[in-house]
């Protein structure tokens, strides 16, 4: 059989040909890309002709197509669906993934003739590309002397070694620490559609008759608002927390204070103080100091906040709150002060009504799009399904893929990826894939969803519109290829729909009556919005502050112990308040230890201030119209990171971003 990936598939928008590829394919895929790239890399530095941008910058963009190919299906899959024989490819994979980008951008003859090819009268993308170029290459340590570069070679490697290493023991723990009961008496307070799907999780686990409580990637459980026995609830908080730090072959500490410490030297080698300083140098915000400054500004207020929460917590409990007692007495205390149950919502959430009348819905009154299921089209998985997505005039934007439900094989958490970037070079439309970890219901049983599901559903597809609108030139700048700390923008406006009224009343209905969610609930959840925004803020702070502690630190500090130095940092950024943990502890951080945002966790914050300055402007220009998503759409979606991102924002906004609306919005004004 030949090789799927050698050659650009022929399935519409070139989605991968899932029913084709074999894990046979992988390797000699690979060890083919890799030559052939840099093939393609050695004609162009061979090249007789003086450097321009058409020989140089475009054949560079073009270059790798293979390589592109393979690599886009294996990580996805990596984290997707990852069976053991993925995980042992994986191993062999990734450190020579790392090498061959070492190979591109310490390339000596390359970087000298990227430096040579003239800008003058060049359009602003084309300018910018040679700009992007130039930095990355310097940034990855193209003007190191021989003996600098060899030891950047052995970090880079040992590093993308570790990242791996991280990422599977973590995904065994997390499914080894999964909580199993016997009795359905240990879950009272769950939904009966919970329960059921607690059983078919046991059951696929080879405990028949029993019931597992999987774990979702942060700390905090969905099932710890509901369950009544505090021993479970406990039991289960604690099961979260520990894990990857039990001592155990899944034990992940000893690979994040290694990570830490390779980062810093690597940091020091290109002549930076500190590997956060390192990461967030070419982002958005203007410095270090000035995400640090304002993390600090915010924690204080969310602290105060939470204590005030914890205390009306205690009144209602008539006892001390503990991590695992918040979110039950954070439902009773909300039902008190506002009459909203969230649980009782789960019947009006049916996943396939929230995705068509809802998320669908929104995309379409919002920018015209309209979807068709492609059942002829597969995907890596069969629970992979596909959408061929049109414009208003009929015709193709791409292909959005949805992985909804979680398995074993998958990581925690929920994520937007692209297997094909929109390109006009390339002649590319987007084909781009939501991942989320929604509990399989028992067989014959809908989909009911939490409302927190319902807000990730909403925000991931806001990443998927992200890369669906991409409108550039060069594959470099497609979609998502943004900051860090501007790639989760468009996906936290995406949210703003959910209780929008034309929105919510069109998929909000019981899945048995087809009664519409009361407007008097919906008004109450609007009421009861910054409710738990102490909680809310404190939890993501206390992660982000310790990401930036782990990646402050200078090359050569040794950290014998990672969980006091966890504390520690806890307590010097002033977020210890131990009912309210941190959404990540360090044995569990994926984000910053397998997932690329190394000092980076701040991002969400950040973009959370252009978000909610965005839903004011959407609010006070008439909300879900046609032009403004069409406003939406020209001037900032669909610029990818073909132009200055913020100068994207304010050809949008007419001006920069203001705090004052993410203040009120976290109750921090």
């Amino acid at each position: 059989m030949s090789n799927p990936f050698l050659e650009p598939s022929t399935l519409d928008y070139q989605l991968p040909p899932f029913a084709a590829i074999r894990d046979e394919h992988y390797l000699p895929a690979f060890d083919a890309g890799f030559a052939e790239h840099l093939a393609e890399i050695d004609s162009i530095t061979g090249s007789g002709e003086p450097a321009s941008f058409e020989n140089t910058l475009v054949a560079l963009e073009r270059a790798g197509g293979t390589l592109d190919r393979v690599a886009r299906v294996f990580f996805s899959n990596s984290v997707s669906h990852a069976t053991e024989a993925v995980q042992e490819l994986e191993q062999q994979i990734a450190p020579r993934v790392a090498e061959h980008e070492d190979n591109v951008l310490l390339n000596r003859a390359l970087f000298e003739r990227l430096r040579q090819v003239p800008v003058d009268g060049l359009d602003e993308e084309s300018a910018r590309l040679v700009e992007e170029y130039l930095r990355r290459f310097v940034r990855a340590g193209a003007e190191l002397d021989d003996d600098a570069q060899a030891t950047l070679r052995r970090l880079n490697a040992e590093l993308s070694a570790l990242s791996t290493e991280f990422s599977q023991k973590l995904l065994k723990d997390t499914n080894d620490s999964a909580l199993l009961l016997g009795t359905a008496e240990e879950l009272d307070g769950l939904s009966a559609d919970a329960i059921s799907a607690a059983a078919t999780a046991a059951s696929d686990a080879g405990h028949p008759g029993k019931y597992l409580l999987t774990l979702i990637l942060p700390t905090a459980q969905p099932a710890l608002e509901s369950l009544t026995d505090r021993d479970v609830r406990r039991r289960l908080h604690e099961a979260s927390v520990t894990r990857g730090a039990r001592g155990n072959d899944a034990d992940t500490l000893a690979v994040a204070v290694r990570m830490t410490a390779l980062r810093a030297e690597r940091a020091a080698l290109l002549g930076f103080d500190t590997h956060a300083a390192a990461a967030t140098d070419n982002q958005t915000a203007p410095s270090l100091e000035a995400i640090m400054d304002r993390m600090r500004e915010l924690a204080a207020p969310a602290v105060r906040n939470a204590r005030a929460e914890a205390a009306e917590l205690e009144a209602e409990a008539g006892h001390a709150i503990e991590p695992w007692d918040w979110a039950y007495y954070a439902a009773k205390v909300r039902k008190a002060k506002f009459d909203v149950d969230l649980e009782a919502l789960r019947p009006y959430f049916e996943l396939e009504r929230v995705l068509q009348d809802g998320v669908f819905y929104a995309a379409h009154r919002l920018y015209g799009l309209s979807f068709t299921e492609r059942p002829d089209l597969a995907g890596y998985h069969p629970d992979v399904r596909v959408w061929e997505v049109f414009n208003e005039d009929g015709s193709g934007l791409g292909l959005f893929l949805g992985d909804f439900y979680t398995r074993d094989t998958k990581k925690g958490g929920a994520w937007m990826n692209s297997f094909v970037d929109q390109s006009r070079l390339e002649g590319t439309r987007a084909v781009v894939i939501n991942n989320l970890n929604i509990s399989m219901p028992g067989a014959g049983e809908p989909t009911l969803l939490s409302y927190d599901q319902v807000v990730t559903l909403f925000h991931e597809f806001g990443h998927a519109l992200h890369g669906l609108f991409s409108d550039v030139t060069f594959p470099l700048f497609a979609g998502t290829s943004v900051p860090r700390d501007f790639v989760e923008y468009p996906s936290q406006v995406n949210e703003m729909w959910i209780l929008w009224p034309e929105v919510i009343a069109h998929y909000a209905r019981h899945h048995e009556t087809g009664e519409a969610l009361p407007q008097d609930v919906i008004d109450r959840l609007h009421a009861a919005g910054a409710w738990g925004e102490g909680f809310e803020t404190t939890a993501y702070l206390g992660a982000t502050l310790l990401d930036l502690a782990w990646h402050s630190l200078p090359a050569g500090t040794v950290i014998e112990d990672p969980l006091a130095f966890e504390a520690a940092a806890l307590a010097d950024a002033g977020v210890d308040f131990a009912p309210v943990p941190p959404r990540y502890r360090t044995s569990y951080f994926s984000h910053i230890f397998a997932g690329g945002y190394a000092a980076s966790y701040y991002a969400y914050i950040w973009s959370e201030m252009l978000d909610a300055d965005t839903v004011e402007w959407f609010k006070s220009s008439g909300g879900l119209t046609r032009e403004n998503g069409d406003h939406f759409r020209r001037e900032l979606l669909s610029r990818g990171n073909g132009i200055d991102p913020l100068e994207a924002f304010r050809r949008f906004r007419g001006r920069d971003a203001e705090l004052q609306p993410l203040l009120v919005r976290r109750g921090l004004a």
